[in-house]
């Protein structure tokens, strides 16, 4: 009688054990770095080519301005012994007025490329979560988690599905995929 309890009870725990090791094998997780994928698909690297030949537009003009205003405050500093303390003050107050002007303007550029990069990324973000939901469903991931969230510890690298975003990503846009950089 013990023995058929002790056999019993073996096989109960072997049901149990091998019940839970389906349950567990039916979820599975992946994990996808979105902002890598927005840097290395075709379409976010059109985008951020975009972004890119503004920022150097801007760069050429504000390096113009601080090459003027360097003129400028190298003139004051000669001039500054041989002009009355009225006109130098006024031609101080000139400067300043123009290094306002200045950090408004360096201040308005940054302003303008920080809004070109979010409307780049509010429009492709739809895009790539509608290729992450399909790999999801196609290859039957219980869920897909962004590995930018900060909450996630841990992650098992053969459940990164980053590079395979991006292709799929590629694919969808009608564009070739780039050469691998070696990154997951």
């Amino acid at each position: 009688m013990k023995k058929t309890l002790i056999i019993t009870g073996i096989l109960a725990i072997a049901l149990i054990v091998a019940m839970t090791g389906t349950a567990t094998a039916a979820e599975k997780i992946g994990f996808v770095n979105m902002r890598t994928v927005i840097q290395e698909s075709v379409p976010g690297q059109k985008g951020f080519a975009e972004i890119k030949a503004m920022f150097e537009k801007k760069k050429a003009e504000i390096s113009k301005k601080e090459d003027e205003l360097k003129k400028i405050k190298d003139e004051l500093d000669k001039q500054k012994s041989v002009l009355t303390p009225d006109a130098y003050q006024e031609k101080e107050t000139n400067f300043q007025v123009k290094v306002r002007d200045y950090q408004r303007f360096a201040k308005d550029a940054q302003d303008e490329l920080a809004a070109k990069e979010q409307n780049v990324t509010a429009k492709l973000i739809p895009e790539i979560l509608q290729v992450v939901e399909g790999v999801g469903k196609k290859d039957g991931y219980t869920a897909i988690i962004d590995l930018n969230n900060p909450v996630i510890v841990y992650h098992d690298k053969q459940d990164e599905l980053t590079k395979k975003i991006i292709d799929e990503y590629n694919k969808s846009a009608g564009k070739p995929a780039p050469a691998a950089k070696g990154k997951k």
